[in-house]
């Protein structure tokens, strides 16, 4: 695609694009500028769009997967980061609902549960916690990549199971 055509076909998108970051983000001025990454982004992506493929989706999925990795950023920015020893402690945000006591007993026993699971499923799942993602758990761990996926899956539902008494 020539650039003078990729770029009116990306500046014809611009409307349906802030639609899509307002949708998003619920703030105009983030919207705008989730725009403004998209927009660059893919202009600086230009050579990588493969011709007779939707352009819409493309660049709609590049505006998805910017706002994606700007959410987990923040939710990275916002996590206590365990520094003890076996690094196995659930990592709990800046309001972990310490402010009463309640909130310090419920987080006390959702850490014994996590810690009464064997390595295979503590592990992996403490990893996804403090925001691995799957493949990076699998690659540290040497596993294949659906272990991992299941271990995860079955902490959950054993947590689950084991906290149901906190479930309303």
């Amino acid at each position: 695609m020539g650039s003078k055509n990729f770029e009116n076909r990306l500046l014809a998108l611009q409307s349906n694009l802030l639609n899509f970051a307002y949708m998003l983000t619920s703030n105009r001025d983030d919207a705008y500028d989730l725009l403004q990454d998209t927009t660059l982004k893919a202009l600086d992506n230009e050579d990588k769009y493969v011709e007779n493929t939707n352009f819409k989706g493309w660049v709609f999925t590049i505006m998805r997967n910017i706002f994606i990795n700007n959410y987990r950023k923040v939710v990275r920015s916002a996590t206590v980061i365990d520094q003890t020893e076996d690094l196995y402690h659930l990592n709990l945000p800046q309001e972990s609902g310490f402010e009463t006591p309640e909130g310090s007993v419920a987080a006390n026993e959702i850490t014994a549960a996590i810690d009464s699971f064997s390595d295979d499923y503590r592990i992996p799942f403490t990893m996804h916690v403090q925001g691995y993602k799957y493949n990076e758990i699998a690659e540290k761990m040497d596993l294949p990549l659906g272990t991992v996926k299941s271990r995860i899956f079955f902490a959950r539902q054993r947590l689950q199971t084991m906290l149901a008494d906190y479930r309303k």
